[in-house]
């Protein structure tokens, strides 16, 4: 349905042109780079002139013209150089224009103003350091401070409280307003009103209608279930704040987050429903195009006209046109003359993610798709081979911009693509006309937004189940380096594609290489001895790692040749995946997370996507929240299950068997009570962490006693004092990084022949040096990953041996 709707609206501009011509041998070549390189060209100049200070930008435009000037021959080189400077110069005059406005000023100073303020986007909820707050994106066109008066269009954050009156977009307000300084170059202040700002002028016409239109989607899908009743108005017009945050995580992973955001995709779908409509009641010729032009305005009005609508109108507009029977001259040439219109407009999107995804995946429809549709028709229907070669373009070209987003390049989100587009046309249609008619005849409307739900649900069952594949994307560094190489390596293919997809055999190959990979678990691969990992010199005979995570603890307790306890996973998922892939583990039956602090949970995708997981056990308290919710997601997007364990509890995992001591405050069913009043770095949390002694056999020798503390702090340390009394340890995970909270007494008085402290660079004053003394009067042979990198202990028939792996 969604290719049928997007050639009825190429049609429609496509007939609508006066003087056509016939295509013909003469033509020139439909990929001609020259207004493409204009767009590029403008869209370099409008990012120096934003990001930069003004005088470093103009250094900067000059070296290039002065490059642009010497190479002769350049193709348009001197066209290139004055979009470069016009670009540059529309950028620097706004972000000039912001902030060295007097409202900036003012901002600085902290001042009061009398405001009058036109709401320019929707309010956004966010949860701040003190309960949740109201951002308004607004312009400030007249402000009265310390005797001046300044008429305008200043852009500002408007602050307001949840309990206030919401503000509307179209709205004009007027009030008293604190200023505060903005960071960026695209806000000339933060402003929060005094008292609740007054409404002068209600929004237009046109704006109370598309807002009416957007309430009655939501109410079309209200009896729907929660993931199509959020799905649905993200398709319609971009509103994704209602969709569930695990559906979100799995578009993301799955490649179809462009479905949660205003896209061109969206425009063409909205205007070739319309354009259908209107050929099937006779409309002809002009008229078409009227209806498509009616369309764009619409989808415009709709989806509020902010920036980022208005650059998916433009972009969808070139998609369009590319088309239609003439798309192949005037994509290409309408794309540059659109990106440099757009950034001449507003210079800002130069640095928007959303516009940068929108101008390459209309990019690589118009330079690549067509080619490898052409290299594909040989042995697939027309119409399949255009669905992959407009899919595999697309993703291609955004590629290095996801992964520079995420972390991660996508392997599924072609097929999750091809398997969610034939029924977005449906859903985004169905909601569209279940929000017009719920207005006039609900029971009608909701009847169409149960059809946009079932549509939707079909897409939210594919990018679930596409997201809980083995490998359904690869990490990859965010780094400067890594994205130009990930742009070099998506160019390559680029260029080999076709040559690639012109035999069946080749295509096939390569599709079944690649469905593996995905479909087949890492651990599998992993017991082949020619791809199984490489031990990287981890020490033989070792019994307990402590990994080099950063400033966070990572540590493994040794079940087999191939498998470990895990407990916690440091901060960073990179780090922890190179541990377990170095040391050779490719299962973990248990993964324990002592507490949810982001330095012990933060690398849990590491060890997710890299290994198999048996069950997650966790801390009893749910706290931060963001370290529940980034474990809950991680968790279920694998599909592995998370418990709080029972104190006293015992699991034996092949060479280890492990009990939770601690923490007694806890586990004996208070959680919300505080569990230690000693000094400021005392932490409920820290406290909270769960304990865990462990045996850990092995064939060099007797079983190593471990004791693995978390962050407890002095206050829980003593809790543990009647529970182990009489226990001599061998290796003792030091609390919270070697801090200086410690009950002394309690960690020299376990007898620990090796004692191990995960930490990195810091500011706390980690590892204190009145707990290295301690520790090593004690006796114990003291580790700290900052200065001795990865630590093993061993154990090879004689004494505890700790081997640094720096």
């Amino acid at each position: 349905m969604a290719t049928l709707l997007r050639g009825a609206a190429a049609s429609a501009l496509a007939d609508g042109g006066p003087g056509r011509r016939s295509e013909g041998p003469d033509d020139r070549d439909p990929r001609d780079p020259r207004a493409a390189l204009l767009g590029l060209a403008c869209w370099a100049g409008a990012w120096l002139g934003v990001s930069l200070a003004t005088g470093v930008g103009l250094a900067l435009v000059v070296v290039v013209l002065l490059g642009l000037w010497r190479v002769r021959g350049l193709p348009w080189g001197q066209a290139v150089a004055v979009v470069l400077v016009a670009g540059w110069a529309a950028g620097m005059l706004r972000a000039e224009s912001t902030t060295a406005s007097q409202v900036a000023a003012w901002a600085q100073e902290g001042a009061v103003a009398r405001v009058e303020v036109l709401v320019t986007g929707d309010p956004r909820t966010v949860q701040g350091s003190f309960g949740p707050v109201v951002f308004t994106r607004a312009v400030v066109e007249a402000a009265a401070a310390r005797g001046a008066t300044v008429r305008g269009r200043a852009p500002v954050l408007v602050l307001t409280d949840p309990a206030d009156p919401g503000l509307v977009l179209g709205q004009r307000l007027a009030g008293s307003a604190r200023l505060s300084a903005a960071e960026g170059r695209d806000l000339a202040a933060m402003m929060s009103p005094v008292a609740p700002l007054a409404v002068t002028a209600e929004p237009d016409v046109w704006w109370r209608g598309a807002a009416a239109v957007r309430e009655g989607v939501r109410r079309a899908v209200a009896a729907t279930p929660p993931g199509p009743r959020g799905l649905v108005p993200a398709l319609v017009d971009g509103d994704d704040g209602r969709l569930p945050a695990q559906v979100e995580d799995d578009f993301r992973t799955t490649g179809l987050t462009h479905l949660l955001a205003v896209s061109g995709t969206n425009l063409t779908l909205v205007s070739g429903f319309l354009v259908a409509v209107a050929r099937w009641s006779g409309v002809r010729g002009r008229g078409l195009a009227v209806v498509a032009a009616a369309g764009i305005v619409g989808f415009v009005l709709l989806a509020r006209g902010e920036p980022s609508v208005l650059r998916a109108a433009a972009m969808g507009t070139v998609g369009l046109l590319a088309l239609g029977t003439a798309g192949r001259h005037q994509g290409p040439r309408a794309w540059g003359v659109a990106v440099a219109a757009l950034l001449l407009v507003d210079p800002w999107l130069a640095r928007s993610p959303g516009f940068a995804l929108s101008a390459l995946a209309t990019a690589g429809i118009l330079w690549w798709s067509p080619t490898w549709r052409d290299a594909l028709l040989p042995w697939l229907p027309r119409w399949l081979a255009e669905a992959v070669a407009v899919s595999s373009a697309a993703q291609l070209a955004c590629t290095p911009v996801v992964a520079a987003l995420s972390g991660e390049v996508s392997l599924v989100a072609v097929a999750a693509n091809l398997l969610a587009g034939p029924v977005v046309g449906i859903a985004t249609v169905a909601g569209l006309l279940g929000g017009v008619v719920v207005l006039v005849v609900p029971a009608l409307g909701a009847v169409l937004g149960w059809g946009a739900s079932l549509a939707a649900g079909w897409i939210i069952l594919v990018a679930t189940w596409t997201a809980r594949l083995p490998t359904p994307a690869v990490p990859w560094p965010t780094g400067a380096a890594g994205i130009v190489l990930l742009s070099l390596g998506c160019l390559a293919v680029a260029w080999a594609a076709p040559r690639v997809m012109r035999s069946r055999r080749t295509s096939v190959v390569v599709a079944a290489a690649l469905t593996v990979w995905i479909v087949v678990p890492p651990s599998v691969v992993r017991h082949v001895p020619v791809l199984g990992p490489a031990s990287a010199g981890t020490a033989e005979g070792w019994r307990v790692v402590q990994c080099d995570v950063g400033q966070g603890d990572g540590l493994l307790l040794r079940v087999d040749d191939h498998a470990a306890v895990v407990v916690d996973v440091g901060g960073e998922p990179d780090a922890m995946a190179d541990c377990l892939r170095d040391v050779g583990v490719s299962e973990v039956p248990r993964l324990v997370l002592t507490h949810f602090h982001a330095d012990h949970v933060g690398g849990i995708d590491g060890v997710l996507d890299s290994v198999d997981v048996g069950e997650v056990v966790v801390s009893g308290l749910p706290a931060p929240g963001s370290g529940v919710e980034a474990v809950t997601r991680a968790a279920s997007r694998h599909g592995v299950p998370v418990r709080v364990p029972a104190l006293g509890e015992v699991h034996r995992d092949g060479a280890v068997t492990w009990q939770v001591v601690g923490p007694r405050s806890l586990l004996d069913g208070a959680p919300d009570a505080p569990v230690t009043e000693d000094g400021a770095e005392g932490s409920v949390v820290n406290d909270a962490s769960l304990v865990v002694l462990a045996d850990v056999a092995g064939p060099g020798g007797p079983a190593l006693r471990v004791l693995l503390t978390g962050d407890v702090e002095p206050g829980g340390q003593r809790d543990l004092v009647t529970p182990l009394a009489g226990l001599d340890v061998d290796v003792l995970k030091v609390p919270h990084h070697g801090s200086a909270h410690q009950d002394l007494d309690f960690l020299t008085g376990l007898g620990a022949e090796v004692a191990v402290i995960g930490v990195g660079e810091n500011d706390y004053g980690h590892p204190a040096p009145a707990t290295l003394e301690a520790l090593q009067r004690s006796g114990a042979d003291v580790g700290r990953t900052d200065l001795d990198g990865r630590l093993v202990v061993v154990r090879r028939g004689g004494p505890v041996t700790l081997v640094r792996q720096r």
